[in-house]
């Protein structure tokens, strides 16, 4: 077998890289750096994932979930306090004063220790849903990961596509400016009618109208990703056009089974699932009683410096709490906690489902695209040979102005509809990294969770 290599550009946190393998079994075994070659798109997916706001809230969920289910894990072991109490008081019994009718003080040293018997598993099943609930945070954690880093690609090659459709935008702008000077030359010299001159000083207002929407949209979209970077809205670095973006050329889906292993949206599903069902065993643990050991052991003395050499004492009590009547309390939570886990059952199950579309739909688009792309590389190829021809003929006389313009019309468009292809070319492949839950053995910043004692 081929051993594991570690591949990090330079740049990126050790805890970011992880082991993969040199054939990976599926596309979402590469690391999130090895899919985005861009270097300034790999900057700025590393400065998200260190400022954005919505990752950092998740990471504290995470922490909060860790905190709880380190509470809860705690009702397993004996609780111990201590009790510290001074008091003054007369010698007088509900007023009826007693032999030698004075004030003294007294104090008290007592320490409590309680424990309840986990006999029936109740506090060991909510432990259980403690832990499957931290779980499934740590789990949406990771989809906001994943959400963000294709985020910030798709917001990226959507920037880079609209830069794009400017450049292709402002050359029928340029290209319209220096015929104008023509045809009014030749218009004034009675070689053209003014039909040619009217022609291109409207293909110029035409092409020039699209500019300045084109300026509004890629601010807006600098502004979106300057939030998913955690930074006040501003401008965003550029790297490689737009068709000088490389992917993976290979981009195999992996079987069902690993699909479920990745996708953080099915593993929170599938870790809320088990919480409920933990909670079941947490209810019908009701409609038996606790069973409980406390015992107290203490000093009492009327004076302070001598408390803990004064008369002492000690209890131990069990207690057995129980259900009689509760109308319906015990047993319909029983039963509510039964119907949550239908529901988280049928919500995983959906989950699942859309997973297995999500794919389909990224793998199915992608195949597409490439084939829609190289039939519109042709025809802009055909398109962009007809307008110099056009041009040539129109310089030797041989053509009118018309026939460059239809030439000029017809390729503009192409050319945008090319761009938006290939944009959305590679928004597919961010989309199949997406649904099939890419990054999923990235090493986790986060502690070791804190496991439950064995039952």
């Amino acid at each position: 077998a081929v051993g594991p290599r570690y591949q990090r550009p330079e740049g990126v946190a050790p805890a970011a890289y992880r082991a993969v393998p040199e054939d990976p079994a599926s596309f979402a075994d590469l690391p999130w750096f090895e899919v985005f070659q861009d270097e300034a798109l790999r900057r700025h997916v590393e400065e998200a994932l260190a400022g954005n706001r919505d990752l950092l809230a998740a990471a504290a969920r995470v922490e909060q979930a860790r905190g709880l289910a380190a509470v809860q894990r705690g009702e397993l072991f004996p609780q111990a306090a201590f009790e510290l109490d001074a008091f003054r008081e007369s010698g007088t019994t509900f007023g009826a004063p007693t032999a030698g009718d004075r004030t003294q003080s007294n104090y008290l040293g007592l320490l409590n220790a309680a424990w309840e018997l986990d006999v029936w598993g109740r506090i060991r099943r909510a432990t259980e849903a403690a832990l499957a609930e931290l779980l499934a945070t740590e789990a949406f954690r990771r989809g906001v990961v994943l959400s963000l880093v294709t985020g910030v690609a798709q917001a990226y090659f959507e920037l880079r596509e609209v830069g794009l459709e400017l450049a292709i935008t402002l050359r029928p702008v340029e290209s319209f400016t220096e015929p104008g000077a023509l045809f009014d030359r030749q218009f004034r010299g009675g070689i053209t009618s003014k039909l040619d001159p009217l022609r291109g000083e409207a293909a110029l207002a035409q092409a020039a109208a699209a500019v300045p929407d084109l300026q509004r949209r890629i601010v807006a979209k600098e502004n979106e990703l300057s939030v998913l970077l955690g930074r006040p809205a501003g401008g965003i670095e550029r790297g490689a056009v737009l068709t000088a973006q490389e992917l993976p050329p290979e981009v195999p889906a992996g079987i069902p089974s690993q699909l479920l292993e990745r996708r953080p949206d099915v593993i929170q599903a599938e870790q809320i699932l088990h919480a409920e069902t933990a909670r079941i065993g947490e209810a019908f643990a009701n409609f038996f009683p606790r069973i409980g050991l406390t015992a107290a052991a203490g000093r009492t003395s009327g004076e302070l410096d001598s408390v803990l050499s004064g008369p002492s004492f000690w209890t131990l009590v069990g207690s057995a709490v129980g259900p009689i009547f509760t109308f319906g309390r015990t047993w319909y939570g029983w039963r509510a906690a039964e119907d949550a886990a239908k529901a988280a059952l049928h919500e995983y199950e959906q989950s699942v489902l859309i997973a297995l579309a999500d794919v389909s739909n990224a793998l199915t688009a992608r195949e597409r695209l490439v084939a829609v792309r190289v039939e519109q590389e042709r025809a802009v190829e055909a398109l962009t040979e007809a307008l110099r021809v056009a041009r040539i003929r129109y310089v030797g006389g041989l053509a009118s102005y018309l026939e460059v313009l239809d030439a000029q019309q017809q390729l503009f468009p192409a050319e945008l509809d090319l761009a938006r292809t290939r944009r959305d070319e590679l928004l597919a492949v961010v989309a199949l990294y997406r649904a099939l839950g890419g990054g999923w053995q990235e090493a986790p910043p986060a502690p070791a969770i804190p496991l439950p004692l064995a039952p």
